[in-house]
């Protein structure tokens, strides 16, 4: 079973609850681990939590990130 991570969209690292509570524009939470699919990349806005565009992604790279769905 997967488990929930939060990850700083700007850095990539993965920041504690309390660093996610504190800037949750910064950053996004997603499952990772068994029963994830993990098969293509996708951008995600770290604000809004909505898939973006490649571009959108590479014009705004401190707010989106880019995960394995």
């Amino acid at each position: 079973m997967g488990q929930s991570v939060n990850r700083s969209a700007k850095s990539g690292k993965f920041v504690s609850n309390a660093a996610a509570a504190r800037w949750p524009s910064k950053t996004t939470t997603e499952r990772v681990g068994n029963g994830t699919g993990n098969a293509r990349s996708v951008n995600r806005s770290a604000s809004t939590g909505q898939f973006v565009n490649d571009r959108a992604a590479k014009n705004n790279p401190d707010g989106t990130i880019t995960q394995r769905v």
